[in-house]
C-alpha cells in the first residue's frame, strides 16, 4: 500500500505537487492521470525518495522509502527505461542489481523469462529498441519480487503483442494481492488494465475513483435510437414523458432513460427499431472534459503557419 498525505513539492514559486492526500490500495490496478506537467513523475520520485517533499508525508506500507530493510522486496519500479548502462549485457545489467540487493542470481533468470529477453540476455543494452529496453525496466522492478509495483508509461515503445503483455502481467500482479501502480497517457490502453483512477491537474488532486464512476460523473450517458417510423416513434416517447433530440440520418437520441424502458414502448406500439444502444464516453473524453481547465500546454491546430521566405537565388529539388 502506498499512502499520501498532503504531498506538496515547490521549486521556488512553482508549485509542482500541491497537497496530494490518496491512497494505492493493493488488490487492483490503479491509473495515474494527469495531463503534462501535472506533476506525476514528480509524485512519483517523491514516492521512491528520489525527490523530497517540501511538505506532506508518503508512506510504503507504513514506512518512509529510506526506512525500508530490503525496498527492493518491497517496491519495484519502473520511472525511466533508459536509466541502465549501455555497456552492460541485459543479464549483467540484472545481475549487478541482483548482488547489491541481496537476490539470488536464479532470479535473474527468471525476469528474464518473464519479460521475454532470455534469447537477447547477453546483448548489450545499448543496442536494444525502445521496446527492449522497456522490457528490461519492468524486469529490474520485479527482480526482488516486490508487493508494490511502479510503472511510469511501461508502454512506450511496445509492440501490441508487447501491449497486450504488459496488460495482462499487472492485471495478474493485482489478482495476486500486490499493489499496482501505473501512470499512462494511452487512455485506450489505461481504459483496458485499471480498475481505479487518480487524476491530478497542475499539481491538485481531481479525482480518486473507480473506472466506472470517473466517467459516469466526467461524460453524458444517453440512448441512440433509429427507426423507419421516426415520426410515430417521437409521438410515443413524447406521451410517455420522453424528450428525443433529433441528430440527423434518422437518428435520435435520448437522456436519462434506460435502453430497455425505450425498447418496451416500441414493441408495445409495434414500432420496427433499426438501432437501440447505450452510448457512453470513453475514459479520453472523460478525462479531457474533466481536465480542461488544468492543462498547461495547449496546441493550435488551426494556427496558419508563416510560409518560408526563399531567397532569389534558392532553387528547389
Amino acid at each position: 500500500m502506498i499512502e499520501l498525505e498532503g504531498l506538496t513539492k515547490r521549486y521556488g514559486e512553482k508549485v509542482a505537487v500541491n497537497n496530494l492526500t490518496f491512497t494505492v490500495r493493493p488488490g487492483i490496478v490503479t491509473g495515474f492521470l494527469g495531463p503534462n506537467g501535472a506533476g506525476k513523475s514528480t509524485t512519483m520520485r517523491m514516492m521512491l525518495g528520489l525527490d523530497r517533499p517540501t511538505a506532506g508525508d508518503v508512506r510504503i506500507d507504513g514506512k518512509h522509502y529510506d526506512q525500508l530493510k530490503d525496498p527492493f522486496t518491497y517496491i519495484g519500479a519502473l520511472l525511466d527505461a533508459k536509466a541502465m548502462h549501455g555497456g552492460r549485457s541485459a543479464f549483467n545489467h540484472l545481475l549487478c542489481l541482483a548482488q547489491s540487493n541481496g537476490i539470488p542470481k536464479k532470479r535473474v533468470h527468471e525476469v528474464l523469462d518473464t519479460v521475454g529477453l532470455t534469447a537477447v540476455a547477453k546483448k548489450k543494452a545499448k543496442g536494444f529498441s525502445l521496446g527492449m529496453g522497456q522490457r528490461l525496466g519492468i524486469a529490474g522492478a520485479l527482480l526482488g519480487d516486490p508487493r508494490i509495483l511502479m510503472f511510469d508509461e511501461p508502454v512506450n515503445g511496445l509492440d501490441p503483442e508487447g501491449i497486450h503483455w504488459i496488460r495482462n502481467l499487472m492485471k495478474s500482479l493485482a489478482a495476486q494481492g500486490r499493489t499496482v501502480f501505473v501512470s499512462s497517457h494511452l487512455m485506450s490502453e489505461m481504459a483496458l488494465t485499471a480498475d481505479h483512477l487518480v487524476v491530478i491537474g497542475q499539481g491538485r488532486l481531481l479525482a480518486d475513483t473507480s473506472m466506472a464512476d470517473f466517467i459516469a460523473q466526467n461524460s453524458r450517458s444517453y440512448v441512440r435510437i433509429r427507426s423507419p417510423h421516426r415520426e410515430r416513434l417521437l409521438d410515443v416517447l413524447h406521451s410517455a414523458g420522453i424528450t428525443a433530440v433529433e441528430t440527423g440520418n434518422g437518428t435520435l437520441e435520448v437522456d436519462g432513460t434506460k435502453p430497455e424502458y425505450i425498447g418496451e414502448l416500441a414493441a408495445q406500439y409495434q414500432i420496427v427499431l433499426h438501432e437501440l444502444s447505450p452510448q457512453q464516453a470513453s475514459l479520453e473524453e472523460a478525462f479531457m472534459q474533466l481536465t480542461a481547465e488544468s492543462v498547461e500546454y495547449h496546441a493550435h491546430a488551426d494556427t496558419p503557419l508563416e510560409q518560408p521566405q526563399w531567397g532569389d537565388g534558392w532553387k528547389g529539388n
